[in-house]
C-alpha cells in the first residue's frame, strides 16, 4: 500500500514538474505590458488641445494626456513620411542605413532586428493597421516581423461635392475616395473610423497574451477635401482648416473607442499608448506648428517641420498629467518600448528608453544634441536639412555652402533673430558637433530596381497572418 501511494506521489509531482514551465510563461505573460504606437500623418505640433488647440476639441488624445506624459521637444530626426518611418521601426538615424530623403522603395537593413521583428521573437503577438510606407515593396509589415496585418479596404467612389471646384479631367483621374472605403457590407464608410474598429478587433483578440500594436492611419494626410460635415460641424476652426479639423476630429474620435476597450477589457493600466506624429503641420491644409513656424511644403527649413506632438501614457507607471521637456526623438519610441517589454535594447539603436527620464529617475536628459541630414542627391530640395538641436539651440542651413544660422527657440520659437554673428562659439561648438556625427554615417544609398509585384498590403478584408 505504502509503494502504491509513493508511486501515485511521484506520479502526480511529475505531471507538475512537466506543467511548471508552461505555468511559468502564462505567468511572464501575464505581466508583461501591451504596447500600442499611433502614428498619425502630419498632424501639426499646434493642432490638439493639450498642445495649445483652440478651434479642435480633441478630449480623448488630450484624455491621453492627462494619464500621461505630455512631451515638449519631440522630434522627427528624418522627415517626412517614408524616412520617419523607417528610422521608427528601426529605432536609429536613418541615415545610418543610407538614407538621406525621401528615397522610397530603399529597402530598410536585414542584418538588425526592427522593432516588430524583436518583440515577435520574444514571445508578442505583433499587429500592424493603416499606412506602411517603409522599404522596398518586397518589405511589407509580414515580412518585417509582423504576425498579423490588416488588408487595406478596398477604396470607395468619391462622393458628390468632394471634387471642391476640380476640373472634369481631375476629377475623373481622382475617381476613387482617399478617405471613403467599403466595410465588409460593402457599405461606405471613413476610413478612419473604419481602422479604429480595426484596432478594437486586434485588441479583443489577443487580450490574454501580450500585444503590440501598430497603427499608422491615412489621417491627417492630404487631401482633406472629402471630410464629411458631421466631422468639421464638431469644430471652430474656419476656411481650409476647418476641413482639416474634422479629420482630426476623427482621429481624436478613435483614440477615445480606444481608451474605452482598454478599460472595458482591464487592460487600461497593463497598456503603454505612445502617440506621435511622422513630421510636422501641413501649412497647405491650415495645419498648424503654433508656437513655430514652417511644416511640410513651405518651410521645411524650420522647427515646425521636425517637432511634433508626442504623449506617453500608462497610469500607474508613467506619472500623470506631467511634461518633459527635454529633446526626445521618433527612434526612441524603440528603446522605450523594448525596454519596457523586459527586452534589452539592440546595439544599433540610437534611441534610449525614456521611462526614466519621464519619471524622473534620471536627472539627465534623454539627448544632448539631436541632428539632421536630409541631402538627399535628386531629392526635392525643399527638404534640404542640416541643422543640430543642443539644449533650446537650434543651427540649421539649407545646404553645406550656405552659412549657419542660429536660433534662441526658448526666446525665439518663430526663428525670427539669427545669433549666428553673435555668439560664434555656439555655432562653433555645434557645428563641430554636427560633423562628428555626420562622419558615422554610410554613404547614400541606391535603390534597387525590383520587378512589379503586388503592394506590401494587399487590399481586402480581415487580416494576414505571418506563416
Amino acid at each position: 500500500m505504502q509503494s502504491r501511494c509513493l508511486l501515485l506521489g511521484l506520479a502526480l509531482l511529475a505531471g507538475c514538474l512537466v506543467d511548471l514551465p508552461s505555468a511559468i510563461a502564462q505567468r511572464e505573460d501575464a505581466q508583461r505590458p501591451n504596447i500600442v504606437l499611433i502614428y498619425i500623418d502630419d498632424l501639426g505640433y499646434g493642432d490638439l488641445g493639450v498642445y495649445g488647440c483652440q478651434d479642435i476639441p480633441t478630449p480623448h488624445i488630450d484624455r491621453l494626456a492627462a494619464e500621461g506624459v505630455r512631451l515638449t521637444a519631440s522630434h522627427i530626426t528624418n522627415p517626412p513620411c517614408c524616412p520617419s518611418r523607417c528610422s521608427l521601426i528601426m529605432g536609429q538615424y536613418a541615415q545610418r542605413f543610407g538614407k538621406y530623403g525621401m528615397s522610397r522603395g530603399l529597402p530598410i537593413p536585414e542584418d538588425r532586428p526592427t522593432l516588430a521583428r524583436l518583440l515577435t521573437d520574444s514571445g508578442y503577438s505583433t499587429g500592424q493597421i493603416g499606412k506602411w510606407d517603409i522599404g522596398t515593396r518586397q518589405q511589407g509589415p509580414l515580412q518585417v516581423g509582423f504576425t498579423q496585418v490588416a488588408r487595406t479596404p478596398p477604396k470607395a467612389s468619391r462622393p458628390l461635392g468632394a471634387a471642391n471646384g476640380k476640373s472634369k479631367a481631375k476629377q475623373k483621374a481622382e475617381a476613387q475616395s482617399k478617405y471613403f472605403c467599403l466595410n465588409e457590407a460593402g457599405e461606405t464608410v471613413w476610413l478612419t473610423d473604419y481602422d479604429g474598429d480595426r484596432m478594437l478587433e486586434f485588441i479583443e483578440q489577443h487580450r490574454e497574451e501580450p500585444f503590440f500594436l501598430y497603427w499608422s492611419p491615412e489621417a491627417v494626410h492630404s487631401p482633406s477635401t472629402e471630410v464629411p460635415a458631421r466631422l468639421m460641424d464638431r469644430t471652430t476652426a474656419a476656411g481650409q482648416r476647418r476641413r482639416l479639423a474634422g479629420n482630426i476630429v476623427a482621429v481624436d474620435d478613435q483614440i477615445g473607442k480606444l481608451l474605452a476597450c482598454l478599460e472595458r477589457l482591464q487592460l487600461r493600466e497593463k497598456t503603454l499608448v505612445v502617440f506621435s506624429s511622422d513630421n510636422g503641420a501641413n501649412g497647405g491644409e491650415g495645419g498648424s506648428s503654433a508656437p513655430f513656424t514652417g511644416g511640410k511644403g513651405a518651410g521645411t527649413q524650420n522647427e515646425g517641420w521636425v517637432r511634433v506632438p508626442t504623449i506617453l501614457s500608462r497610469p500607474g507607471m508613467l506619472p500623470q498629467g506631467t511634461e518633459y521637456h527635454g529633446l526626445v526623438s521618433n527612434f526612441d519610441f524603440y528603446s522605450t518600448i523594448a525596454a519596457h517589454a523586459g527586452l534589452q535594447i539592440p546595439e544599433h539603436c540610437d534611441g534610449v528608453d525614456l521611462v526614466p527620464f519621464l519619471t524622473s529617475r534620471s536627472s539627465e536628459t534623454a539627448h544632448e544634441y539631436l541632428f539632421w541630414l536630409n541631402n538627399e542627391t535628386g531629392d526635392a530640395e525643399r527638404r534640404h536639412l542640416i541643422a543640430v538641436r543642443w539644449r533650446h539651440w537650434r543651427l540649421y542651413r539649407k545646404y553645406a555652402a550656405d552659412p549657419w544660422q542660429l536660433f534662441n527657440l526658448q526666446e525665439d520659437p518663430a526663428e525670427d533673430r539669427n545669433l549666428a554673428a553673435e555668439r560664434p562659439e555656439l555655432v562653433q561648438q555645434l557645428s563641430d558637433a554636427h560633423a562628428a556625427w555626420a562622419a558615422t554615417l554610410v554613404p547614400e544609398g541606391k535603390i534597387p530596381q525590383l520587378p512589379a509585384g503586388p503592394p506590401a498590403v494587399p487590399s481586402g478584408h480581415g487580416w494576414l497572418q505571418a506563416e
